[in-house]
This record gives structure tokens, sequence and C-alpha cells, in this order.
């Protein structure tokens, strides 16, 4: 039987790929971005208890109504933007789910999505299995800044969406204002549809807050806007996710979320729900909790020769290793694995066309136990 590939530029995801090689190897595990702590134990009990309940059957398409209000009331506290529970708040089975309906949604065959890179590995397959083409536009080598003139330019006859994230995976960068600004001249001028990738929303550091584009009244008119609850409440492995967006796009969103997953866990969904509404300070704390994780991490690789660049959100540190090595980032991350006993990701995997730097990525949303015995290890390696 003949069959064509329909994505031959996709292998195993370099997150597979490294994970493994960090079992055969036993190295502490930094590259794959999970915690390895548990989420709250109200969260767990609540779960527990919704499946002793019986709520274990199908949830309703859209999403669980208790956890779409608690999102909904929690988007208008956080960002001011009020927003229909009914209409406007789609739960999924985690946010890739999300963006992938989000994509299929709304871009036809021949049309095509400007993605920001280094960026997440799923926006190209996504945009090319329906049909559409990913436009790459680099982000600053060193600062992960947008330029937004080039991002401008970069918009072509039938580019149909832009599609953003914010705290950023894998550098750590956050939009301000001024570039949701941007971000708004740009999609009102070319009448682009804007996919916002926030699964970090609540992890961002040093007293900023978090740019959502449904702060921006225009924007919020013509944006998905995903998030992650695996993300804020230390439980990836749940996999459960949300949409927000207008009545218009949700609508359309729903017609493909039917047919991808139809509906998400519903004990999840009940559990969660209870802790927005009883726990309030979790998300509220997760920004100082994560930046003493950061800060002591770095802390901890501050005698090694990596260079640590500057990181103010999301749970990853980017490190620039060119005082250690000559090596390209993904022979280094098999070496640091293999010899170092410490696993990472190389940010060429976030590329298109990977820029001459030499970074990888760790992911410090470990326990202390889990940082200690890699900055050990780290801190074994000497600059030549």
């Amino acid at each position: 039987m003949r069959i064509e590939t329909k994505l031959p530029k996709v292998g195993t995801t370099i997150f597979t790929v490294m994970s493994q090689l960090a079992v055969q190897h036993k190295a502490v595990n930094l590259g794959q971005g999970f915690p390895d702590f548990d989420g709250p134990e109200l969260l767990r009990e609540a779960l527990n208890r919704a499946m002793h309940e019986g709520k274990n059957q199908y949830a309703p398409m859209m999403g669980v109504p208790k956890l779409r209000e608690q999102i909904a009331r929690k988007t208008e506290a956080l960002y001011g933007r009020a927003v229909s529970a009914d209409s406007e708040v789609t739960v999924t089975s985690g946010a890739t789910e999300a963006l992938f309906c989000a994509i299929a949604a709304v871009v036809r065959p021949g049309e095509s999505v400007i993605v920001l890179d280094p960026c997440y590995d799923s926006y190209e397959p996504a945009i090319e299995l329906n049909g559409g083409r990913a436009i790459h536009v680099p982000l600053d080598d060193e600062t992960f800044a947008v330029d937004w003139q080039r991002v401008n330019e970069a918009v072509a006859p039938g580019t149909r969406a832009i599609l953003i994230n914010t705290p950023h995976n894998p550098c750590g960068a956050v939009f301000s204002a001024a570039d949701l600004d941007a971000l708004a001249e740009i999609a009102r001028r070319h009448d682009l549809v804007v996919i916002s990738d926030e699964v970090y929303e609540h992890i961002i550091f040093d007293g900023l807050a978090h740019q959502s584009v449904l702060r921006h009244p225009e924007l919020a008119e013509r944006s998905f806007v995903i998030s992650s609850f695996g993300k804020t409440y230390h439980c990836t492995g749940w996999k459960i996710g949300y949409c927000v967006a207008p009545a218009a796009l949700s609508v359309e969103f729903r017609k493909v979320h039917q047919y991808v997953t139809f509906c998400t866990f519903a004990p999840a969904q009940w559990a969660l729900a209870e802790t927005i509404e009883r726990m309030p300070e979790h998300y509220l704390g997760l920004p100082a909790f994560y930046q003493a994780r950061r800060d002591h991490f770095r802390s901890l690789l501050a005698a090694t020769p990596f260079r640590l660049l500057p990181v103010s959100g999301a749970y990853f540190q980017i490190v620039d290793y060119s005082a250690i090595s000559d090596r390209d980032d993904m022979s280094f991350c098999e070496w640091l694995t293999r010899e170092i006993g410490v696993a990472a990701i190389p940010v060429s995997a976030f590329y298109e066309t990977p820029p001459e730097s030499k970074l990888i990525r760790f992911c410090f949303a470990k326990s202390d136990a889990t940082l200690a015995a890699a900055a050990e290890r780290l801190n074994a390696i000497k600059a030549p």
C-alpha cells in the first residue's frame, strides 16, 4: 500500500526524543516542560470526589457549565473583559487541541499564518494539516523581542491569521502593552485573526502584568485566546485547556472541537471548577512561586560557564553554551545527557531557520532536589 505523508518535515517531537534519552542514560530531565511535583491537594481531593459522585459520563461538548462560569469570572477579574460562559468559553483536551481547533476553524487551503520564531512545534503541523502555510518571522536573537515592522512586511495576499505566544516558550519573553497596540494595528490593517497562546498566563515575573490580548478590546474581538490548566495547576498529564473567543469565532471553533475530542474528561472539569472558586490564591500566587524557582536555579548555575539569558515569564531558562563547546545544539544536548547526566532541549527545534547562536532550554519547574541534582552535574562542566 502506498502511503504519502501529509507531514514530510515532521518526525518524533524533540521532547519525546530527549525524554527517552534521559531515561536511557539516567539523566536528570530538565528537557520536557512538566513539573515533578503535584498540584493543590484540594484539586486532587475534588477529582476523587467528583468520580465517586458519579460525574463520569460525557461532559457537555463545550465544557461543564460551572467550569466555564469560573473561567469567565476569572477572565473578567484579571483582564477586565466580560465574556459569556455560554457562547465564548470552550473547554478542550489540552491547549494543543485548542490551538489545532482554532487553526482548523479559520485557515483554508492556500492561506498562510504568521508565526514568530522560535515557536512551539505544534503550530506549523496544524497549519499544514489544514492546507495552510506558516510564514516564519524571527524574533530578536538576544532579547526575543518582536520586530513589528518585519511582521507587517511578512503579511502576504492570503494571510489569514497571526499566532502569538506570551509568556513565551522557549525563551521566557513577554509582551508589553505597546506590543498589543502594534499587533492590533497590523491585525486591523490586514484583517487578520489572532490566535494567542497564553498557556503560561499566570507565570510572569518581576512585578510585570500579563498582557493578554483580552485586555485590548480591539484585539479581543478578533482573537482566539488559549490557556492551560495543566500549566496553572501542575497537572500537565490531565490535558485540559480552554479557549476564550468572541461568539462568532467560538461557533466555528466548536464545529471543529466536537469532531476532534467532542468533550473533555468530566471529573477533572468539576474538580477544576471547585478549585478555581475556592482557591484563587493558587493562581494568584504562581508568579512568586515560580520566580523563586527561577532565581534559585539561576543562582545554582551562576558559577557554570553557561551564560544565562533573561527570563520574564514561563518556566524555562535559556542558556548560551558557546563558552563550553562548538557543537550544534542537538549534538550538545545529546552529549550533555550522555556524559553529564542532564537533559535539555535544543532551541533550534523551535525554528524554521535557526540562528548561529548556541542556545539550549532548561525547565526549572522542578523540585529543589531535582534542581540541586542537575546543578551538581552542570557545575562539573568546565570551559576549555
